[in-house]
């Protein structure tokens, strides 16, 4: 199963966070370059907002995979995707969200009681309702991988608040928005908190990026 929920559409910073893992160089502006290039037609909501589904996520991927691994042209890329795209196949099945038991969690983000106890104690990982979300996952997998390093959750609170005040910085912008009550209101504030949230996600690479660089003297 997916450590992340499957929604019907994603905004661009939702697909950078997906890709980023795999393709640690792609950008938002490397994403919109190959859409200008027509190698990627995501839709768009009435506010004018990009809208991509998970078959835009698989272009994309592929797209990426043939040129870091294979060195192919963009051009040469789309008549591949294009002669793909005129083939018949089947419609992918929806996966649905994570939805995890205290036991599911333990076993598959490989952590122990104490560590899941710990997370929760720093508010890292909450339940609901008994129940733990692709979030809860991915947050514990993390954790559990920095823990070869000597990295614990009681090291991670400065992480957690970071990210606290960045989600403050998205507050100022929304709030405006989800205060009117035209139609539509809403769903602009969630496109809009997305698509800053992965401008703030890939600004916080690069300065992290930067940020290690010094510490070893590069």
């Amino acid at each position: 199963m997916s450590a992340q929920a499957v929604r019907a559409f994603m905004s661009i910073g939702e697909v950078l966070a997906l890709l980023q893992g795999e393709f640690p160089d792609v950008t938002i502006s490397k994403i919109r370059f190959l859409e200008g290039e027509g190698l990627i037609e995501p839709q768009r909501s009435p506010s004018g907002y990009r809208k991509f589904n998970h078959a835009d996520v698989e272009r994309l991927r592929y797209i990426l995979t043939a040129q870091r691994d294979h060195y192919l042209p963009l051009r040469v890329i789309k008549e591949n995707l294009d002669e793909q795209a005129a083939r018949p196949r089947a419609l992918p099945q929806e996966t649905p969200p994570v939805r995890l038991s205290r036991e599911d969690l333990l076993r598959a983000a490989e952590i122990d009681e104490d560590t899941l106890a710990e997370l929760e104690s720093f508010g890292l990982v909450a339940s609901v309702a008994r129940w733990y979300d692709a979030d809860a996952l991915e947050i514990a997998r993390n954790v559990g991988s920095l823990a070869r390093f000597g990295l614990h959750a009681r090291h991670l609170r400065m992480v957690r608040a970071a990210a606290e005040r960045e989600a403050s910085l998205v507050e100022q912008v929304v709030a405006p928005l989800l205060r009117r009550r035209a139609p539509g209101a809403i769903g602009q504030a969630e496109e809009t908190g997305r698509e800053i949230s992965g401008l703030l996600l890939e600004l916080h690479t690069v300065l992290l990026r930067g940020s290690v660089r010094r510490v070893l003297g590069q």
